[in-house]
């Protein structure tokens, strides 16, 4: 069993008769909460961003690292940090996906 629900066991283990059925209630919502997520389709749920150097968009989008440099102001999933070019890992995704 996982160590952070061990605890959870114990209390229901020790828990007065009055108190279960609100600690029944608990873990029910902890219980709906784990299933709507693994309804959830994988678009709807949150996704950290991450920022990607020059190489790592080329190779996720098929491109040479030329290219990209050459023509990034046609893509919406691009920024400029200073000299550095980034390209946003979740707009890329976005892109392939729409093409």
């Amino acid at each position: 069993m996982r160590r952070d629900l061990e605890h959870a066991l114990k209390l229901a283990r020790d828990l007065n008769v009055e108190q279960l059925p609100e600690f029944l209630g608990e873990l029910e919502q902890v219980r709906v909460t784990a299933l709507a997520r693994l309804a959830a389709p994988v678009f709807m749920q949150p996704q950290m961003d991450r920022q990607l150097e020059v190489d790592e968009a080329a190779k996720l989008l098929g491109m040479s690292e030329d290219y990209l440099y050459r023509h990034h102001q046609g893509f919406p999933f691009t920024r400029r940090e200073g000299r550095r070019l980034l390209f946003s890992l979740l707009g890329i995704q976005k892109y392939i996906r729409e093409k």
